[in-house]
């Protein structure tokens, strides 16, 4: 088993990306949200997986900030779907609550890093 696997954070991801990728598959019409949503959300996966496999410090941490990042940007993203009504209320609190629970588990393992 890879390190990154062993890290609730990325069961986290793993779990809500299943979830995501299945809502933007079948719901999501537009090519470009399609396409920026299907990225950011799995570059919130790999970059933490990319992040824990490096060696030095500060490189994990610049792969997490990386990480994190692309999680502020699903949800600008769902932001922007809410208000044209692409994307229904209760998806959005239930995405929204995963990738806020994510954000801080990121936010954590950024400190944690020496």
């Amino acid at each position: 088993m890879f390190d990154f696997e062993k890290l609730d954070v990325y069961q986290e991801t793993k779990a809500i990306n299943k979830k995501v990728l299945a809502f933007i598959f079948t719901s999501i019409k537009d090519d470009y949200i399609k396409d920026q949503w299907k990225k950011a959300t799995l570059s919130m996966m790999l970059n933490l997986a990319e992040g824990t496999g490096r060696i030095a410090n500060s490189e994990k941490k610049h792969f997490y900030t990386i990480s994190r990042s692309a999680v502020f940007e699903c949800v600008a993203l769902m932001d922007v779907l809410v208000g044209m009504e692409m994307l229904p209320e209760e998806k959005y609190k239930e995405f929204y609550e995963s990738y806020e629970k994510i954000s801080k588990m990121m936010l954590g393992l950024f400190r944690n890093v020496a």
